[in-house]
């Protein structure tokens, strides 16, 4: 869980966040940046309880909504949730390889976007297959190959396994 000595990991997170808004606001490259907000929260999701772990969800989540000019509330709502089953997923998968970090962001992040997508709402049949199995895939990739490359720097910096 979260001690002392895990500061450096909070760092990480905090600077993930920062990192997140910066390339996205401003930078300005918005959708061409990774989304370094989902693997934030997922990877503070490990490291914490489901309580904890929705809160920092919700807090981030509202954040990132505070941004936005429709579907309010889809952020803060898809982040708590995948925040919480990030917490509940150390039940089912002990340690924290590279490729176990690898699919985890990607199936973290396409479940967010495949959440966001529909608390948007609908549109077309063919839009959403389009969007579900080419658009959300890619981003997947992008956001999680961001995560696990951050998350190797920080182990060869702090030492960590």
């Amino acid at each position: 869980m979260t001690s002392g000595r895990n500061w450096p990991f909070w760092v990480l997170v905090g600077l993930l966040v920062v990192g997140h808004f910066v390339l996205h606001l401003a930078i300005g490259l918005g959708a061409t940046a990774p989304d370094l907000l989902t693997p934030a929260v997922l990877l503070a999701a490990r490291r914490t309880r489901g309580a904890v772990a929705a809160g920092i969800g919700l807090g981030l989540g509202l954040l990132q909504d505070s941004l936005s000019l429709d579907a309010f509330g889809a952020e803060a709502v898809t982040l708590t949730f995948l925040a919480y089953l990030g917490s509940r997923s150390r039940d089912l998968f002990v340690g924290d390889s590279a490729a176990f970090l690898l699919v985890y962001l990607f199936l973290g992040k396409w479940l967010h976007d495949v959440i966001i997508y529909l608390l948007s709402g609908l549109p077309g049949q063919d839009e959403i297959l389009l969007w579900l199995l080419v658009f959300a895939p890619l981003a997947a990739v992008y956001a999680a190959l961001a995560g696990v490359t951050v998350m190797a720097a920080y182990r060869s910096v702090s030492g960590e396994r």
